[in-house]
C-alpha cells in the first residue's frame, strides 16, 4: 500500500496544511496542486516581470518550515508548484535545503513549455503562457531515479498521485486499469479539502469550521481507498468523493496523457469512519493529442456597481443605464454588460437590505477606453440621476483581463524531460498507444419513479450538486443519494428541465451525461464563462456557485422522497 495526502489545491490555500498533513499521521508522499488556469495566466505576469520567477513562491515558504520534517519522517514531496520555471524552483529548494543544513535529492519535469515552440506548434502568437498537460511518467522516472523531492511544471493534476504509484508499483503505459484507478485516486485527491467536505452540498451534516486535507491508500491494482488523518475536521463518505468525481469532468471518458479512466465503471462503497473504498475502474489508452493550455491578454475592463434603493427599482436601473451610455457617446467601449441584481427586500428594516445592485462591466483592447470615460460617466451622475444615488467604490482606472483557451497538440512535438536530482535528463517516451475519443452509447435509464403526490420544494432537498468550470465552459454534476432519488432525477433532470430552471443557459449548447454508478447526472455548458475566468464575463466567473443556483430552484417532487 501506498499513502498519498495531498495538502494544496490552489496557490493560495491553507498555508499551514503541508506542516499539519506531516505531523498528524503517517504518509508516503505529500502532494500539492498549486495550478490552475488562471494561476498560470499569474505566474507568467510574475515571469515577465523577473525572469526568475515563474514558480508558486508559497511552496518555498512551506518548505523553509517543513523540508526538514519531511526529510525526518521519509516523506516524498511531489508538487506541480514549479509553474512555468521547474528548473528555477527546484534549484531554489537545494539552495534552500543547503542554508539549512540537509541533503535533499531534488529532481524536477520539463518540457511542458511550449511557448519556444509556439510558430512550429501552430499556437496563436500573442501568447503569455502555453503548455502541454503532461502526463505521470515524468515524475515516476524522477521517484525511481532516487529524488526526494519532484516538481514539475504543468502536468495533469491527477499525474501528481499517478505518478508516484506508477513508480511505487512499477507500472508501465500498458496498466491502463491500474493507472486509470490512480488517476481517479489523484482526480479526488487534487482540490484538497473538498474530498473532506469542502464546499459539500450537504455541508450542515458535518463540522466543516476546518476540514483537514485527504489521504489516498493506493494498492498494487490501481484500487484505493479516500481517508483523512484521525481526529481532523470534516469528513469523508461516499456523498463527498462523488461530488469531487463530478467536479470539472466532462462525462464519462476522463481523458489525460497517460489513460483516459472511465468515470462510468467507478465503484464507491463505504469501508469504515471517514473511509472510502475506490475500485473496479477501467482504463482505455489515451487520445492521440495532449492538451495544451493557452494564457493571453484579452484587454483590459472595468467596473462600476451602483446602489439602488427603495422603490422603483426597475425604473431607476432604466433611468442609470440610459444616462450612463448617453454619456459615454462616442467614447463607449467595445463591450458594456449591465446586470442587475435583485437583492433588496421590500419594508426592509435596514438600508442595505432594501438595496439592489447595478453592475455595469465594460472590456475593451484599449485601456483608455476602460478608465477615464467610464469613471467620469458614472462619477457625474450624482447629482442628476435616480433619488438616492450612490456607488459601493468609485470607479478604478481599469485592469487587464487574460484569455484561457485549450488546443490539442501532437505528442511528439512535446519534450516530456524528467531531470534527475543527479543532473541526468531522460525524455519520457509519449504514449505507445492511443485511441480516439469515440462518443459512448448513452446508459439506459433506470426505472421510472412510482408515480405518487409530488409537492413543490427546492431540487436540494433530495439532491445534491457540484460545479466549476473547464476554460469557457461549465460543468454541473448532481447526483441523487439514494435509489429511489435516482430513477426520479435521471428522468426529471433533463437538458430541457435544466434550461427551464436556469435562464441564463437556456440559449446556450448543454450535454447531459448519465452516471449510474455515481446515481449522478453531469452537465457540460458551452459557452457559460465566455473566455474563462480570467476574462470575467460573469458573476460568478468559475461557475463554482452554479450547483448551488440550481439546487435552489424550486419544481415538483415527490413526497415519497421528501
Amino acid at each position: 500500500m501506498l499513502r498519498i495526502g495531498n495538502a494544496s489545491g490552489f496557490y493560495g490555500d491553507r498555508f499551514e496544511a503541508v506542516h499539519e498533513m506531516l505531523t498528524d499521521g503517517p504518509l508516503d508522499v505529500l502532494t500539492g496542486d498549486y495550478l490552475a488556469e488562471l494561476t498560470m495566466l499569474i505566474l507568467a505576469r510574475d515571469r515577465a516581470a523577473d525572469p526568475g520567477l515563474g514558480y508558486a513562491k508559497t511552496f518555498l515558504r512551506q518548505m523553509e518550515k517543513s523540508l526538514a520534517l519531511a526529510m525526518d519522517r521519509g516523506v516524498r514531496i511531489v508538487v506541480n508548484a514549479g509553474g512555468l520555471n521547474p528548473a528555477r524552483l527546484a534549484a531554489a529548494l537545494r539552495e534552500l535545503a543547503a542554508d539549512q543544513g540537509l541533503t535533499v535529492r531534488v529532481g524536477h519535469v520539463e518540457g511542458d513549455d511550449l511557448l519556444p515552440r509556439a510558430e512550429e506548434s501552430g499556437l496563436p502568437g500573442g501568447l503569455l503562457a502555453a503548455n502541454a498537460y503532461l502526463g505521470a511518467f515524468g515524475i515516476a522516472d524522477c521517484l525511481r531515479a532516487g529524488a526526494e523531492v519532484v516538481v514539475t511544471g504543468r502536468v495533469t493534476d491527477a499525474a501528481l498521485v499517478a505518478g508516484p504509484a506508477a513508480a511505487h508499483f512499477g507500472w508501465g503505459p500498458g496498466d491502463l486499469d491500474a493507472l486509470a484507478g490512480a488517476v481517479v485516486a489523484g482526480h479526488v485527491l487534487e482540490c484538497g479539502a473538498q474530498a473532506t467536505g469542502g464546499n459539500y452540498a450537504f455541508f450542515l451534516e458535518h463540522d466543516l469550521r476546518r476540514p483537514g486535507f485527504p489521504i489516498a491508500e493506493l494498492h498494487a491494482d490501481g484500487s484505493s481507498v479516500i481517508t483523512k488523518h484521525p481526529g481532523t475536521g470534516g469528513a469523508v463518505t461516499t456523498g463527498t468523493v462523488t461530488a469531487q468525481l463530478l467536479y470539472e469532468t466532462d462525462g464519462a471518458r476522463y481523458a489525460g496523457p497517460d489513460v483516459t479512466a472511465r468515470l462510468d465503471t467507478v465503484r464507491l462503497t463505504g469501508d469504515g469512519p471517514d473511509r472510502v473504498r475506490i475500485s473496479e475502474v477501467r482504463g482505455e489508452a489515451p487520445p492521440p493529442t495532449l492538451k495544451a493550455g493557452l494564457n493571453r491578454l484579452g484587454g483590459w475592463r472595468n467596473e462600476v456597481v451602483l446602489v439602488l434603493t427603495g422603490l422603483d427599482i426597475e425604473a431607476k436601473a432604466a433611468l442609470a443605464r440610459e444616462q450612463v451610455e448617453q454619456e459615454l457617446g462616442a467614447a463607449r467601449p467595445a463591450e458594456l454588460r449591465w446586470t442587475l441584481a435583485r437583492t433588496d427586500h421590500p419594508d426592509a428594516p435596514g438600508e442595505e437590505e432594501a438595496s439592489a445592485l447595478l453592475r455595469l462591466t465594460v472590456r475593451d483592447p484599449d485601456r483608455a477606453r476602460v478608465g477615464r470615460p467610464v469613471s467620469s460617466a458614472a462619477v457625474g451622475l450624482a447629482l442628476a440621476s435616480y433619488p438616492g444615488f450612490h456607488l459601493t467604490a468609485p470607479p478604478g482606472p481599469g485592469a487587464p483581463y487574460g484569455v484561457f483557451e485549450a488546443a490539442y497538440v501532437d505528442p511528439a512535438a512535446v519534450e516530456h524531460t524528467a531531470v534527475h536530482p543527479d543532473g541526468t535528463r531522460a525524455v519520457v517516451a509519449p504514449a505507445p498507444v492511443t485511441r480516439a475519443l469515440e462518443p459512448l452509447a448513452v446508459p439506459p435509464l433506470p426505472p421510472p419513479p412510482v408515480a405518487g403526490p409530488t409537492r413543490r420544494a427546492p431540487l436540494g432537498r433530495v439532491a445534491g450538486a457540484r460545479s466549476g468550470d473547464k476554460g469557457g465552459d461549465a460543468n454541473l454534476g448532481v447526483w441523487a443519494r439514494d435509489e429511489d432519488g435516482w430513477r426520479w432525477l435521471a428522468h426529471t433532470l433533463t437538458v430541457q428541465c435544466l434550461r427551464e430552471l436556469l435562464p441564463e443557459v437556456a440559449e446556450l449548447p448543454v450535454t447531459r451525461h448519465l452516471l449510474p454508478n455515481l446515481r449522478a447526472v453531469n452537465f457540460t455548458v458551452r459557452g457559460l464563462l465566455g473566455e474563462g475566468v480570467a476574462a470575467q464575463v460573469r458573476f460568478d466567473p468559475q461557475a463554482k456557485a452554479l450547483g448551488e443556483w440550481l439546487r435552489s430552484r424550486h419544481l415538483d417532487i415527490p413526497e415519497a422522497l421528501l
